[in-house]
C-alpha cells in the first residue's frame, strides 16, 4: 500500500479526526527529538562541570548524536519507504527512548558520547517518518498547510525544551533532560499503533543499499571525528587519516549510488532544480543555526553568568514567533510560493544573529538579547515552513520517506559539521570555553560567520526557487 489510508487507501483530510491524530503523533515524536536537542544544550555546562569535560567534550555531547543522526537518517527514510513508514517510526521512538534512558545513567563523558550516539539512531529512524507520514498521507491540497502546522506544534519543544532543560538542570539534574523523554514516548506508541495510517513504497526491488548506507556514515564520521580533533593538533596521524578516510569515503558513496540498481539516495531527485536548490540552502541555514546556538549557549552561562533557567527562558522569543506564525508562513508560502519568504527569512535571521554578536554583559538583556533573538525568530519563521513544504513538494510521494530522510540530513550535516568546525576556525579549543576573555573573542567571530552563513541561504533561494513552485505543482496521482 503506497496510499494514506489505513485500510482504503484513500488521502487523508486536514480537518478530519484521522488527520487529528496523525498530526498528533508525528509532533509529538518530532516534538520529542527536537525538545531533547534544545535542552541538551543548555545542560552542557553543567555537564561539563559534573564531569571536567574539554571544549571537544561539550562537542561530542552534541556531535555523538548528531552524527549519527546525519549518517542514518538516510537509511530511516528510506527503510520506512521500503518497509513501511508507520513501522520504521514507531521502532525509532522506542530506540529514542531506551538510549535517552542510557544517557541519562551515564557516568563520564565517554559513556554519555556513546549513549547519545545511540540515541541518535532512533533519531534517523522516527525524523524523516514525520514528515513522510504527513506527505505521504494527507491530499495535496492539505500538505502545506499540515506542514505549517506540524511546524509551528512541533515548535512548542522548541519553546519549552531550553526552559524546562534549564529548570531540570537548576533544581534537580541534568539527567533529568533525558529521563523526560519516557513517558513521551510510551504515549507516542500507543497513540500511532491505534490512529495512525500505514503506508509505503511497493516499487523497490531487489536487496537494500547497505554499502551506500555504511559509505555514507563512514563520510560524515570521518571528517566530523577530523574537524573536531583539529582543534587540539590538526596534523595528528588520526585526525588525517579520518580526513583522508571520510573524504574517499564521500567519494564513494557519490559513485556507488549512480551505478546501484536500486539506490538508498535515488540521484533523479537532485534532477529536480527546487530539491537541490532547498536543499543547498537547507545546508547553509541550518549549519549557521546549529552553530549559533552551540555558542550562544557558552556565551550566556560561562561570560554573562546566567544559571540554565534564564539561558533556557532567554531563546523563549525566538521559540514562541515560530510557534505563533509557522502555519501563517506557510498559508503565505502557499499563496505567492515559497521564494521570497525563504530570501527574506534568511536575511532578518541574519540582521539578528549581527544584533547578538554584541552580547558581552555591557547592557542589560532587554537591548542585547532581546531584539536579536525575535529578529531571529521572524526570520527562521519566514523559512522554515516554506522550505520544508518546497523540498517535500519537489519528490514524487512513492519517495516521501527518503526526501525526508535527505533533507533531514543536509540540515543535521550542517549543524554537525558547523558544531565541529567553528570553534577551531574562530581559534578555540580545551578549556577556553571556561575563560571569558577567550570565549567571547571566539564567540564575536562565530556569531558573524553565522550572519554570512544565513546571508548566503537567501542568496542560494532566490537563485534557485521558482517563486510559485507550490502553487504551481499539480496534484501527483497515487499508486494504486
Amino acid at each position: 500500500m503506497t496510499g494514506a489510508g489505513a485500510g482504503d487507501g484513500q488521502p487523508v483530510a486536514l480537518g478530519t479526526a484521522r488527520g487529528r491524530w496523525l498530526v498528533t503523533v508525528t509532533v509529538l515524536a518530532s516534538g520529542m527529538a527536537f525538545l531533547d536537542a534544545t535542552a541538551v544544550s543548555v545542560a552542557l555546562p553543567a555537564i561539563g562541570r559534573e564531569f571536567g569535560s574539554s571544549l571537544s567534550g561539550l562537542q561530542w555531547t552534541v556531535n555523538g548524536y548528531t552524527l549519527t543522526l546525519a549518517a542514518l537518517i538516510l537509511l530511516g527514510g528510506s527503510l520506512g519507504d521500503r518497509y513501511g513508514r508507520r513501522r520504521v517510526f514507531v521502532i525509532g521512538v522506542v530506540w529514542f527512548a531506551l538510549a535517552s534512558l542510557i544517557c541519562g545513567v551515564a557516568q563520564d563523558t565517554a559513556q554519555l558520547v556513546a549513549a547519545r550516539a545511540f540515541q541518535g539512531v532512533g533519531g534517523a529512524l522516527l525524523t524523516p517518518g514525520s514528515l513522510a507520514l504527513i506527505q505521504s498521507s494527507f491530499r495535496p491540497e492539505d500538505r502545506a498547510r499540515a506542514i505549517g502546522l506540524w511546524s509551528a506544534l512541533a515548535g512548542i519543544s522548541g519553546l519549552v525544551g531550553p526552559f524546562l532543560g534549564g529548570f531540570l538542570v537548576d533544581t534537580v539534574s541534568w539527567r533529568l533532560v533525558f529521563l523526560v523523554n519516557l513517558p513521551l514516548a510510551l504515549l507516542i506508541v500507543l497513540v500511532a499503533g491505534r490512529h495512525v495510517p500505514e503506508s509505503r513504497d511497493g516499487g523497490h526491488h531487489g536487496r537494500f543499499d547497505y554499502p551506500g548506507a555504511a559509505l555514507g556514515a563512514l563520510s560524515l564520521g570521518g571528517i566530523t571525528y577530523a574537524l573536531i580533533g583539529a582543534g587540539a593538533s590538526p596534523l595528528r596521524p588520526d585526525v588525517l587519516a579520518a580526513a583522508a578516510g571520510g573524504l574517499a569515503a564521500g567519494v564513494a558513496f557519490v559513485v556507488h549510488e549512480r551505478r546501484a540498481p536500486d539506490p538508498m539516495l535515488p540521484p533523479r531527485l537532485f534532477a529536480d532544480r527546487q530539491f537541490t536548490g532547498a536543499n543547498l540552502a537547507t545546508f547553509v541555514i541550518y549549519g549557521a543555526l546549529g552553530g549559533f546556538s552551540f555558542f550562544l549557549v557558552l556565551q550566556l552561562q560561562n561570560v554573562l553568568g546566567y544559571d540554565a533557567t534564564a539561558a533556557g527562558a532567554s531563546m523563549l522569543p525566538t521559540s514562541a514567533l515560530l510557534i505563533l506564525f509557522s502555519a501563517r508562513a506557510a498559508a503565505l508560502a502557499q499563496r505567492i510560493g515559497p521564494r521570497l519568504p525563504m530570501t527574506i527569512g534568511p536575511l532578518v535571521t541574519a540582521a539578528g544573529t549581527l544584533w547578538l554578536l554584541g552580547v558581552d554583559g555591557s547592557a542589560s538583556y532587554w537591548v542585547e538579547v532581546l531584539p536579536g533573538s525575535l529578529l531571529q525568530g521572524a526570520g527562521m519563521t519566514l523559512t522554515v515552513a516554506p522550505l520544508t513544504a518546497t523540498v517535500l513538494g519537489a519528490a514524487p510521494n512513492a519517495l516521501a520517506g527518503i526526501a525526508s530522510g535527505v533533507n533531514n540530513a543536509v540540515a543535521r550535516a550542517a549543524q554537525l559539521l558547523a558544531v565541529a568546525a567553528l570553534p577551531v576556525a574562530v581559534g578555540l579549543s580545551g578549556d577556553d570555553y571556561t575563560r571569558p576573555t577567550a570565549f567571547t573573542a571566539g564567540f564575536r567571530a562565530a556569531m558573524a560567520v553565522c550572519a554570512v552563513l544565513f546571508a548566503l541561504g537567501a542568496a542560494v533561494s532566490w537563485r534557485t526557487i521558482r517563486a510559485n513552485v507550490l502553487r504551481s505543482q499539480p496534484p501527483r496521482v497515487r499508486e494504486p
